[in-house]
This record gives structure tokens, C-alpha cells and sequence, in this order.
């Protein structure tokens, strides 16, 4: 089968497209960089060399596909992010319908069927709205969960600080996720015969922040406590570390809609599916190789 796979070479990208090669397909490999191109073609893929904006390019990349991998870059210029990001998703929506792609799979967001108060994950309830509008496409919208790697970004405070922290509460109901999970799910969607839209949650195992810090603490040989900051103290020191206002603001919601529990209640409701394979302690022994 071919398929084309929009994200580039980034953490779901490069296993995705390893899988897929391995498995005897024909892949395409839609980047924004140029630097990309020859590790994309050592893996035994096709590489598109445009931006996921420009409709017409996409359209043009799209067309003679099985099916293809939809997902938008989170736009972290540090302004109108929501805006930035639905409209990418626009020019996929458009791409898709012009080319005569019938079968997509999206990478999505726990709390994406919510329309506001979720930080970022509002342009991707946004895109999912569009995607919606599709005529003759089947989609999966993929839901993933809060990633492991975004506690990546909590190295200098463990390590000049000695915790782990954010503005959710020790006891807040994570579903977390890995990305090579993802892959592996969004391999399995790409490659089913579908007719209609559906959801489906890929999580890779739920844990609270403080058994998360725990875990992370034991592969670390350093013990760690879940701080909860409240909102102000976690936008001001995201502000203090550099981050930009509106991606502080953003991060700060949608870290107050996780502790409120809105963001994973669909999930919930839908009887917290768990289907990947990379428990928190395998990831803690990755977090701990990098930290």
C-alpha cells in the first residue's frame, strides 16, 4: 500500500515510517526541512519537501495515496497558536478533499471533543470540526494522551530544584502516552478498511503525578515528590524559564483542565481504553538515560 505521512521525522514520524518500510510499503515523507531529505530516503521512503500550509502542495503530495497520516505541527512561533494550527488543518482538510484521499488517520488529543479551556488542544477540536465536514473520507481521529516526553521539559527543575511539578493535583488521573505507541497504532489504522469517521483513544498507561514522580525518582536514584504549583505560580515560572506568554497561558489551562478532570472525561466515559505497551517504569528508565 502507499501512504503518506505528514510530521516529518519527529517522534511519531520516524517509527511510524520505520514500521511501515518494514512491513513492505510505500511510504512518502511530507518535512519542512531540506536537512531531512537524506535521512528520510536511507530509511527507504519518499521525501516531500513543502509545508504543511500550503494546500496546494499537499494536494499535489496527497493524490495516488492508500491513505494518509494527518497530523499538525503545534505551531510554537509563540503567538496565535490556536489560529496558526487550525489553519494548517485547513489546508490538510483541503488537500485531502481535492485529492481524492478516502481513507485518513489524525493524531488527535484527549479532550479534544471539548471547544474551549483546554490550552492547545482546542485547534485540534477545531481541526476535528473541519475534518468533520469531509465528504466520502473515512477518518479515525486518534486521541492520544498527555505524553511522557513532555516531562522532559522538567529536568532543570528536578535538578536545581529537587521536584517534580506542575499545576495538577498528586492525585489527578493521567493518561499518559509514548510515541512509539502511537506509531504502532496509527500503522494499525492506516491499514484497516474503513467507511465511517470514529475515535479512538491511544494511551500507553494512567498514572497520577505523584506516582508518576515516584517512578521517575526510583530510575533517577533520586527520591521525588509531586509539587502541585497553583496556576499563577506555574505560569510565572514557565514565564521565568523563557517561555513565551501566550504558550505559558496556553500550557496553564490546559494543565487546570487536567487537575478539573474535563479533559480526560470522554476517555473516561468511554471506559479508559489502555491499549499501549510502554508502561511509566520503561519510560522512567528512558527519562533516566537521558537525564
Amino acid at each position: 500500500m502507499k501512504f503518506t505521512i505528514v510530521g516529518s521525522l519527529g517522534n511519531i514520524g520516524k517509527p511510524l515510517t520505520q514500521k511501515l518500510i518494514s512491513e513492505g510499503h510505500e511510504v512518502t515523507v511530507i518535512t519542512s526541512s531540506i536537512e531531512r531529505q537524506t535521512e528520510i530516503e536511507q530509511l527507504g521512503a519518499n521525501a516531500a519537501i513543502g509545508s504543511v500550509n500550503d494546500a496546494q502542495f499537499l494536494e499535489k503530495t496527497f493524490k495516488g495515496a492508500d491513505a494518509v497520516f494527518s497530523m499538525t505541527p503545534p505551531n510554537m512561533g509563540g503567538s496565535n497558536i490556536i489560529i496558526n494550527t487550525t489553519n494548517a488543518g485547513k489546508a490538510l482538510a483541503s488537500a485531502i478533499q481535492k485529492s481524492g484521499i478516502k481513507r485518513v488517520v489524525m493524531l488527535s488529543s484527549i479532550g479534544a471533543d471539548l471547544p474551549n479551556g483546554t490550552g492547545p488542544i482546542q485547534a485540534l477540536h477545531n481541526i476535528e470540526s473541519v475534518f468533520n465536514e469531509l465528504k466520502d473520507v473515512a477518518i479515525t481521529y486518534l486521541r492520544a494522551g498527555y505524553f511522557y516526553t513532555n516531562f522532559y521539559a522538567s529536568v532543570p527543575m528536578i535538578k536545581n530544584m529537587g521536584i517534580l511539578g506542575g499545576n495538577m493535583q498528586n492525585t489527578t488521573l493521567l493518561p499518559l502516552v509514548h510515541p512509539t505507541d502511537i506509531a504502532v497504532a496509527v500503522a494499525e489504522e492506516l491499514q484497516k478498511i474503513a467507511t465511517e469517521n470514529n475515535i479512538r483513544y491511544i494511551i500507553s498507561d494512567i498514572k497520577t503525578p505523584e506516582e508518576l514522580a515516584t517512578i521517575i525518582g526510583s530510575a533517577i536514584n533520586k527520591p521525588l515528590l509531586w509539587t502541585s504549583f497553583t496556576d499563577e505560580q506555574n505560569l510565572n515560572g514557565m514565564l521565568q524559564a523563557g517561555v513565551p506568554v501566550e504558550i505559558s497561558e496556553l500550557y496553564t489551562e490546559m494543565g487546570r483542565a487536567l487537575r478539573n478532570g474535563i479533559i480526560q472525561n470522554d476517555f473516561v466515559l468511554s471506559g479508559s481504553p489502555v491499549y499501549g505497551s510502554v508502561k511509566a517504569e520503561e519510560f522512567a528508565k528512558e527519562f533516566a538515560n537521558q537525564f
